[in-house]
Protein backbone atom coordinates (compact mmCIF):
# COMPACT_ATOMS: atom_id res chain seq x y z
CA UNK A 1 0.00 0.00 0.00
CA UNK A 2 3.01 2.10 0.51
CA UNK A 3 4.23 1.51 -2.32
CA UNK A 4 1.25 2.50 -4.41
CA UNK A 5 1.00 5.48 -2.50
CA UNK A 6 4.58 6.55 -3.50
CA UNK A 7 3.89 5.78 -7.06
CA UNK A 8 0.64 7.60 -7.25
CA UNK A 9 2.30 10.69 -5.09
CA UNK A 10 5.57 10.76 -7.57
CA UNK A 11 2.48 10.72 -10.59
CA UNK A 12 1.14 13.75 -9.06
CA UNK A 13 4.25 15.88 -9.00
CA UNK A 14 5.29 15.12 -11.97
CA UNK A 15 2.12 16.00 -13.50
CA UNK A 16 2.50 19.41 -11.60
CA UNK A 17 6.08 19.73 -12.52
CA UNK A 18 4.93 19.46 -15.87
CA UNK A 19 2.35 21.89 -16.13
CA UNK A 20 4.58 24.72 -14.19
CA UNK A 21 7.11 24.02 -17.00
CA UNK A 22 4.29 24.27 -19.87
CA UNK A 23 2.98 27.58 -18.31
CA UNK A 24 6.68 28.98 -18.30
CA UNK A 25 7.24 28.06 -21.82
CA UNK A 26 3.53 29.50 -23.14
CA UNK A 27 4.56 32.83 -21.40
CA UNK A 28 8.15 33.36 -22.84
CA UNK A 29 6.39 32.24 -25.91
CA UNK A 30 3.54 34.73 -25.76
CA UNK A 31 6.35 37.67 -24.45
CA UNK A 32 8.24 36.59 -27.35
CA UNK A 33 5.47 37.44 -30.07
CA UNK A 34 4.85 40.74 -28.47
CA UNK A 35 8.07 42.10 -28.93
CA UNK A 36 8.54 40.87 -32.18
CA UNK A 37 5.02 43.19 -32.36
CA UNK A 38 6.51 46.39 -30.89
CA UNK A 39 8.76 47.03 -33.72
CA UNK A 40 8.53 50.38 -35.74
CA UNK A 41 5.13 51.16 -37.87
CA UNK A 42 5.32 51.24 -41.58
CA UNK A 43 3.47 54.10 -43.07
CA UNK A 44 0.95 53.49 -45.50
CA UNK A 45 1.93 54.06 -48.74
CA UNK A 46 -0.58 56.75 -49.69
CA UNK A 47 0.66 58.54 -46.25
CA UNK A 48 3.96 58.05 -47.95
CA UNK A 49 3.44 58.98 -51.37
CA UNK A 50 1.97 62.41 -49.64
CA UNK A 51 4.68 63.18 -47.27
CA UNK A 52 6.91 62.95 -50.13
CA UNK A 53 4.99 65.43 -52.34
CA UNK A 54 4.66 67.63 -49.84
CA UNK A 55 8.26 67.58 -48.70
CA UNK A 56 9.38 67.94 -52.32
CA UNK A 57 8.03 70.20 -53.96
CA UNK A 58 10.24 70.22 -57.01
CA UNK A 59 8.54 67.65 -58.98
CA UNK A 60 5.17 66.63 -57.44
CA UNK A 61 3.76 64.67 -60.88
CA UNK A 62 6.82 62.08 -60.82
CA UNK A 63 6.95 61.40 -57.04
CA UNK A 64 2.66 61.23 -57.09
CA UNK A 65 3.22 58.49 -59.70
CA UNK A 66 6.36 56.86 -58.22
CA UNK A 67 4.13 54.74 -55.45
CA UNK A 68 5.49 51.74 -54.43
CA UNK A 69 3.76 48.16 -55.63
CA UNK A 70 1.39 46.75 -53.44
CA UNK A 71 2.30 43.73 -51.68
CA UNK A 72 1.84 40.15 -53.06
CA UNK A 73 -1.93 38.53 -51.38
CA UNK A 74 -1.10 35.57 -49.35
CA UNK A 75 -3.60 32.36 -49.13
CA UNK A 76 -3.74 32.45 -45.84
CA UNK A 77 -4.15 29.38 -43.61
CA UNK A 78 -7.16 28.41 -41.19
CA UNK A 79 -5.63 29.88 -38.29
CA UNK A 80 -4.27 33.27 -39.92
CA UNK A 81 -8.20 33.50 -40.59
CA UNK A 82 -9.01 32.54 -37.22
CA UNK A 83 -6.75 34.68 -35.37
CA UNK A 84 -5.72 37.42 -38.35
CA UNK A 85 -1.56 36.62 -38.28
CA UNK A 86 0.49 34.13 -38.98
CA UNK A 87 2.61 33.93 -35.79
CA UNK A 88 2.83 31.52 -33.72
CA UNK A 89 0.69 28.73 -35.47
CA UNK A 90 2.23 25.86 -33.25
CA UNK A 91 1.23 26.92 -30.30
CA UNK A 92 -2.60 26.19 -30.05
CA UNK A 93 -1.72 22.74 -31.51
CA UNK A 94 0.90 22.22 -28.65
CA UNK A 95 -1.05 23.23 -26.14
CA UNK A 96 -4.22 20.93 -26.83
CA UNK A 97 -2.02 18.10 -27.18
CA UNK A 98 0.39 18.48 -23.98
CA UNK A 99 -2.71 19.67 -22.24
CA UNK A 100 -4.80 17.46 -23.65
CA UNK A 101 -2.64 14.09 -23.21
CA UNK A 102 -2.24 15.63 -19.75
CA UNK A 103 -5.73 15.43 -18.76
CA UNK A 104 -6.36 11.73 -20.22
CA UNK A 105 -3.74 10.48 -18.99
CA UNK A 106 -4.71 11.76 -15.20
CA UNK A 107 -8.74 11.17 -15.82
CA UNK A 108 -7.53 7.22 -16.56
CA UNK A 109 -5.46 7.04 -13.67
CA UNK A 110 -8.47 8.51 -11.70
CA UNK A 111 -10.54 5.66 -13.31
CA UNK A 112 -7.78 2.95 -13.03
CA UNK A 113 -7.39 3.63 -8.77
CA UNK A 114 -11.23 3.79 -8.41
CA UNK A 115 -11.50 0.45 -9.90
CA UNK A 116 -8.91 -1.23 -8.40
CA UNK A 117 -10.22 0.13 -5.00
CA UNK A 118 -13.90 -0.06 -6.00
CA UNK A 119 -13.29 -4.38 -6.79
CA UNK A 120 -10.66 -5.38 -4.94
CA UNK A 121 -8.98 -7.09 -7.76
CA UNK A 122 -5.61 -6.24 -9.81
CA UNK A 123 -6.03 -4.48 -12.70
CA UNK A 124 -7.05 -5.79 -16.38
CA UNK A 125 -5.32 -3.89 -19.53
CA UNK A 126 -8.23 -2.41 -21.48
CA UNK A 127 -6.28 -4.40 -24.61
CA UNK A 128 -6.79 -7.48 -23.16
CA UNK A 129 -10.57 -6.84 -22.06
CA UNK A 130 -11.38 -5.55 -25.57
CA UNK A 131 -10.11 -8.79 -27.18
CA UNK A 132 -11.60 -11.33 -24.47
CA UNK A 133 -14.75 -8.94 -25.67
CA UNK A 134 -14.32 -9.78 -29.26
CA UNK A 135 -13.34 -13.39 -27.90
CA UNK A 136 -16.62 -13.96 -26.41
CA UNK A 137 -18.75 -13.60 -28.95
CA UNK A 138 -17.13 -13.99 -32.68
CA UNK A 139 -14.16 -17.12 -31.62
CA UNK A 140 -11.70 -15.63 -33.83
CA UNK A 141 -8.50 -16.37 -31.98
CA UNK A 142 -7.96 -19.71 -33.44
CA UNK A 143 -8.33 -19.46 -37.16
CA UNK A 144 -5.99 -16.33 -36.45
CA UNK A 145 -3.59 -18.34 -34.48
CA UNK A 146 -3.40 -21.13 -37.48
CA UNK A 147 -2.76 -18.21 -39.71
CA UNK A 148 -0.44 -16.17 -38.26
CA UNK A 149 1.46 -18.88 -36.02
CA UNK A 150 2.68 -20.38 -38.84
CA UNK A 151 6.70 -20.51 -38.42
CA UNK A 152 8.93 -19.33 -41.31
CA UNK A 153 11.68 -21.71 -42.18
CA UNK A 154 15.36 -21.15 -41.42
CA UNK A 155 16.45 -20.28 -45.39
CA UNK A 156 14.00 -18.11 -45.44
CA UNK A 157 15.19 -15.27 -43.19
CA UNK A 158 17.51 -14.09 -45.32
CA UNK A 159 17.04 -10.22 -46.71
CA UNK A 160 15.97 -11.23 -50.24
CA UNK A 161 13.02 -12.81 -48.90
CA UNK A 162 11.86 -9.65 -47.33
CA UNK A 163 11.47 -7.19 -50.93
CA UNK A 164 7.88 -8.52 -50.72
CA UNK A 165 7.07 -7.26 -47.47
CA UNK A 166 9.11 -4.15 -48.43
CA UNK A 167 7.01 -3.36 -51.43
CA UNK A 168 3.59 -3.46 -49.57
CA UNK A 169 5.14 -1.26 -46.45
CA UNK A 170 6.03 1.59 -49.40
CA UNK A 171 2.78 0.76 -50.50
CA UNK A 172 1.22 2.06 -47.29
CA UNK A 173 4.35 4.70 -47.06
CA UNK A 174 2.39 5.89 -50.83
CA UNK A 175 -1.32 5.64 -49.65
CA UNK A 176 -0.37 7.87 -46.50
CA UNK A 177 1.57 10.44 -48.10
CA UNK A 178 -0.89 10.38 -51.21
CA UNK A 179 -3.77 11.32 -49.10
CA UNK A 180 -2.10 14.16 -46.93
CA UNK A 181 -0.78 15.51 -50.68
CA UNK A 182 -4.87 15.14 -52.02
CA UNK A 183 -6.44 17.28 -49.26
CA UNK A 184 -4.27 20.76 -51.39
CA UNK A 185 -4.22 18.86 -54.83
CA UNK A 186 -6.65 20.58 -57.15
CA UNK A 187 -7.11 18.16 -60.81
CA UNK A 188 -7.35 21.29 -62.96
CA UNK A 189 -5.55 22.33 -65.49
CA UNK A 190 -6.04 26.18 -64.51
CA UNK A 191 -4.80 25.09 -60.46
CA UNK A 192 -2.74 21.62 -60.91
CA UNK A 193 0.78 23.15 -61.46
CA UNK A 194 -0.27 26.09 -58.77
CA UNK A 195 -1.43 23.74 -55.95
CA UNK A 196 1.78 21.73 -56.19
CA UNK A 197 3.67 25.01 -55.62
CA UNK A 198 1.43 26.28 -53.06
CA UNK A 199 2.34 22.53 -51.69
CA UNK A 200 5.71 23.18 -52.12
CA UNK A 201 6.13 26.46 -50.88
CA UNK A 202 3.30 27.23 -48.23
CA UNK A 203 2.29 23.76 -46.38
CA UNK A 204 4.07 23.01 -44.24
CA UNK A 205 6.09 20.05 -44.35
CA UNK A 206 4.40 19.73 -47.96
CA UNK A 207 7.55 19.69 -49.40
CA UNK A 208 8.77 16.76 -47.57
CA UNK A 209 5.56 14.53 -47.82
CA UNK A 210 5.82 15.21 -52.31
CA UNK A 211 9.65 14.08 -51.46
CA UNK A 212 8.35 10.83 -49.88
CA UNK A 213 6.36 10.34 -52.13
CA UNK A 214 8.07 10.62 -55.01
CA UNK A 215 11.30 8.34 -54.04
CA UNK A 216 8.88 5.98 -52.18
CA UNK A 217 7.00 5.30 -55.31
CA UNK A 218 11.09 5.00 -56.85
CA UNK A 219 11.53 2.79 -54.48
CA UNK A 220 8.33 0.52 -54.73
CA UNK A 221 9.05 0.24 -58.39
CA UNK A 222 12.68 -1.27 -58.00
CA UNK A 223 12.10 -3.27 -55.23
CA UNK A 224 9.01 -4.66 -56.76
CA UNK A 225 11.29 -6.01 -59.53
CA UNK A 226 13.87 -7.25 -57.64
CA UNK A 227 11.43 -9.29 -55.97
CA UNK A 228 10.09 -10.92 -59.09
CA UNK A 229 13.70 -11.19 -60.49
CA UNK A 230 14.40 -13.23 -57.12
CA UNK A 231 11.04 -15.31 -56.87
CA UNK A 232 12.16 -16.13 -60.79
CA UNK A 233 15.55 -16.68 -60.31
CA UNK A 234 14.87 -19.33 -57.63
CA UNK A 235 11.63 -20.80 -59.30
CA UNK A 236 9.38 -20.04 -56.91
CA UNK A 237 7.23 -19.40 -59.70
CA UNK A 238 6.34 -23.44 -60.59
CA UNK A 239 3.56 -25.37 -59.41
CA UNK A 240 1.81 -25.22 -56.94
CA UNK A 241 2.21 -21.83 -56.89
CA UNK A 242 1.59 -20.71 -60.98
CA UNK A 243 -1.07 -17.72 -59.53
CA UNK A 244 1.15 -16.34 -57.20
CA UNK A 245 3.05 -15.50 -59.81
CA UNK A 246 0.28 -14.37 -62.12
CA UNK A 247 -1.20 -12.16 -59.35
CA UNK A 248 2.48 -10.71 -58.75
CA UNK A 249 2.78 -10.03 -62.64
CA UNK A 250 -0.64 -7.91 -62.08
CA UNK A 251 0.85 -6.03 -58.84
CA UNK A 252 3.91 -4.91 -61.05
CA UNK A 253 1.85 -3.98 -64.21
CA UNK A 254 -0.02 -1.92 -61.34
CA UNK A 255 2.96 -0.51 -60.08
CA UNK A 256 4.26 0.86 -63.05
CA UNK A 257 0.44 2.04 -63.76
CA UNK A 258 0.36 4.54 -60.63
CA UNK A 259 4.22 5.85 -61.65
CA UNK A 260 2.67 6.60 -65.49
CA UNK A 261 -0.38 8.37 -64.03
CA UNK A 262 1.11 9.69 -61.31
CA UNK A 263 3.35 11.86 -63.20
CA UNK A 264 0.95 13.66 -65.10
CA UNK A 265 -0.23 15.16 -62.29
CA UNK A 266 1.98 18.32 -61.53
CA UNK A 267 0.73 19.19 -65.43
CA UNK A 268 4.47 21.25 -66.11
CA UNK A 269 6.36 20.72 -69.58
CA UNK A 270 7.97 17.27 -68.09
CA UNK A 271 4.88 15.66 -67.27
CA UNK A 272 2.92 16.65 -70.42
CA UNK A 273 5.21 15.55 -72.74
CA UNK A 274 6.16 12.49 -70.81
CA UNK A 275 2.66 11.45 -71.05
CA UNK A 276 2.60 12.12 -74.58
CA UNK A 277 5.44 9.59 -75.62
CA UNK A 278 4.62 7.12 -72.90
CA UNK A 279 0.86 6.68 -74.67
CA UNK A 280 2.08 7.26 -77.96
CA UNK A 281 4.48 3.83 -76.44
CA UNK A 282 0.82 2.43 -75.57
CA UNK A 283 -0.55 3.18 -79.23
CA UNK A 284 1.96 1.23 -80.75
CA UNK A 285 0.50 -2.06 -79.74
CA UNK A 286 -0.76 -4.14 -82.25
CA UNK A 287 -4.32 -4.41 -82.98
CA UNK A 288 -5.28 -2.67 -80.28
CA UNK A 289 -3.22 0.45 -79.70
CA UNK A 290 -5.64 2.74 -81.07
CA UNK A 291 -7.94 2.06 -78.67
CA UNK A 292 -5.38 1.69 -75.68
CA UNK A 293 -4.54 5.38 -76.47
CA UNK A 294 -7.78 6.67 -76.74
CA UNK A 295 -8.74 5.23 -73.66
CA UNK A 296 -5.60 6.67 -71.82
CA UNK A 297 -5.49 10.18 -73.73
CA UNK A 298 -9.72 10.69 -73.49
CA UNK A 299 -9.39 11.76 -77.34
CA UNK A 300 -6.33 11.76 -79.65
CA UNK A 301 -4.44 14.99 -77.45
CA UNK A 302 -3.45 15.00 -74.23
CA UNK A 303 -6.06 17.46 -72.36
CA UNK A 304 -7.92 18.10 -69.36
CA UNK A 305 -9.82 14.64 -69.80
CA UNK A 306 -6.65 13.37 -69.46
CA UNK A 307 -5.36 14.63 -66.44
CA UNK A 308 -8.89 14.24 -64.96
CA UNK A 309 -8.99 10.26 -66.06
CA UNK A 310 -5.25 9.96 -64.50
CA UNK A 311 -6.09 11.53 -61.29
CA UNK A 312 -9.21 9.25 -60.98
CA UNK A 313 -7.02 5.88 -61.88
CA UNK A 314 -4.40 7.15 -59.78
CA UNK A 315 -6.30 7.86 -56.49
CA UNK A 316 -9.21 5.18 -56.80
CA UNK A 317 -9.09 2.51 -59.36
CA UNK A 318 -5.61 1.71 -58.84
CA UNK A 319 -5.70 1.21 -55.35
CA UNK A 320 -8.97 -0.33 -55.10
CA UNK A 321 -7.23 -3.15 -57.62
CA UNK A 322 -3.84 -3.39 -56.07
CA UNK A 323 -5.64 -3.93 -52.87
CA UNK A 324 -7.55 -6.80 -53.91
CA UNK A 325 -4.35 -8.61 -55.87
CA UNK A 326 -2.31 -7.80 -52.76
CA UNK A 327 -5.16 -9.78 -50.35
CA UNK A 328 -4.98 -12.54 -52.78
CA UNK A 329 -1.54 -12.60 -52.52
CA UNK A 330 -0.50 -12.66 -49.23
CA UNK A 331 -3.33 -15.61 -48.70
CA UNK A 332 -1.87 -17.94 -51.25
CA UNK A 333 1.76 -17.48 -50.43
CA UNK A 334 0.31 -17.82 -46.59
CA UNK A 335 -1.68 -21.20 -47.66
CA UNK A 336 1.28 -22.49 -49.33
CA UNK A 337 4.03 -21.24 -47.73
CA UNK A 338 7.75 -20.31 -48.81
CA UNK A 339 9.48 -21.88 -51.94
CA UNK A 340 12.58 -23.17 -51.33
CA UNK A 341 15.35 -22.05 -53.43
CA UNK A 342 16.64 -24.17 -56.26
Amino acid sequence: MRIFLLRRARLFAAIIITIGILLVISAFTRATALAGKTTVPSLPVSSLGESLIKASPVQPAILASSKLPPAPKEDLCLHCHVTGDNTGLWTPLARWVLFGSMGVIFAFGVYRSASVWKKRSPWIPIPKRLGSWVEERYQVSEPLAKFLGKPVPRYALHWWYCLGGITAFLFVVQALTGIMLAFYYKPTPEAAYASIQYIETQVFFGAAIRAIHHWAANGMIVVCIAHMLRVFIMGAYKRPRELNWVSGILLLVLTLGFGLTGYLLPWDQRAFWATTVASEIAGSIPAIGELVLVFLRVGWEVTSLTLSRFYALHIMVMPILTLGFMGAHFVMVRRQGIAKPL
